[in-house]
C-alpha cells in the first residue's frame, strides 16, 4: 500500500480482494483514494489474469464516505470547478467499477454511509455482516440523493419506494431490512463474511471470463431497451457463445461427468 494507492490488494486464484485500509476513520476516502480506486478498476479492465473482485474494508467499517477533515472540510470552502471536478471524481469511480468486466462483490463488513454506501451499491453482489448498516445520509448533510448515481443504481436494486424511502430521509437501514429489500444478497457472521465473499468470488473466477463480463454488460445494458430489442440482442449474443470453444467444452464435461476447462 502506498500514498498512490491508498487501499491493499491482494489477489490470489484470479480473485482480486481490495481492502480500504484507514480502520480509525471507519475507510473514509480521500482523494487520492478515489483516484486510485478508479484508476484500480480501470486498469484491471485489461487484466485477464484478474476473474472477479472482492472490495471490503479494515476494521470495524466499510466506508463512511469522504473524509469529512480531508475533503469535505475542502469542498465547504472550495471554488465552483473545485466542487464538480471532485464530484466527477467521484461518479468516475463508481462508472469504472460498472464498466470493469470482472464481477466485483462487496463484502460490507460495517456501516456503509453516503459515497460508502454508494460504493457498495456499484458493486454487483453485495454481502454483509450483522454490523452492515447502510445510510444514504446526503439530506442530512444538505445534500440531495443524486450523488453517484444514486439515483439511477438504487431503484434498480430495491425498487423505487423503497430507493425513495432512503434517499430522501437519509435514515440508516439495518441489515435485516437491507437483506429484505435485496441490497445484500446474503448477511452472514463477520467472522465468515470475507470467505463467503471469496467463495462467490472464485465461483465466477473459474468460469468463463467473456460470459461473465457479457452479462454484467447486458445487466445495465438491456436497462434502456424495449423487450423486443432485449431479445434481438440476446439471440446475437448468445449465438455467437454457443459457437464458441468454451460451450462445446461444457458439453464434453457435462458427458464425461468433470469439471469443464474454460479457456476465455
Amino acid at each position: 500500500m502506498s500514498p498512490a494507492e491508498p487501499f491493499r490488494v491482494d489477489v490470489a486464484e484470479r480473485v482480486a480482494t481490495v481492502t480500504l485500509h484507514r480502520p480509525h476513520r471507519l475507510n473514509a476516502l480521500l482523494w487520492e483514494t478515489y483516484e486510485a480506486l478508479r484508476d484500480f478498476f480501470r486498469r484491471h479492465a485489461k487484466d485477464e489474469s484478474v476473474r472477479a473482485v472482492v472490495l471490503t474494508g479494515a476494521g470495524r467499517g466499510f466506508c463512511s464516505g469522504g473524509d469529512v477533515r480531508e475533503v469535505i472540510g475542502e469542498l465547504v470552502t472550495a471554488k465552483p470547478a473545485r466542487i464538480l471536478e471532485f464530484n466527477r471524481l467521484a461518479c468516475d469511480v463508481v462508472l469504472a467499477v460498472r464498466k470493469a468486466p470482472q464481477p466485483v462483490i462487496a463484502a460490507v463488513n460495517g456501516v456503509a454511509v453516503g459515497g460508502g454506501a454508494v460504493l457498495a451499491l456499484a458493486c454487483d453482489l453485495r454481502l454483509g455482516s450483522p454490523e452492515a448498516k447502510v445510510a444514504f445520509a446526503f439530506p442530512r448533510v444538505g445534500l440531495s440523493g443524486a450523488d453517484m448515481g444514486a439515483c439511477w443504481l438504487l431503484p434498480r436494486v430495491v425498487g423505487l419506494g423503497r430507493a425513495t424511502d432512503w434517499l430522501l430521509t437519509g435514515r440508516v437501514v439495518d441489515p435485516p431490512e437491507a437483506l429484505a429489500a435485496g441490497f445484500y444478497s446474503r448477511v452472514v457472521p463477520a467472522e465468515s463474511l470475507l470467505a463467503d465473499a471469496g467463495e462467490t468470488a472464485l465461483r465466477i473466477a473459474h468460469g468463463p471470463r467473456d460470459a461473465a463480463a457479457v452479462t454484467k454488460r447486458m445487466l445495465d445494458g438491456e436497462h434502456g431497451m424495449t423487450l423486443e430489442q432485449s431479445l434481438h440482442a440476446d439471440a446475437a449474443l448468445q449465438s455467437a457463445f454457443m459457437d464458441r470453444e468454451d460451450f462445446r467444452e461444457a458439453y464434453r464435461a457435462f458427458l464425461e461427468k468433470r469439471d469443464p476447462r474454460f479457456t476465455s
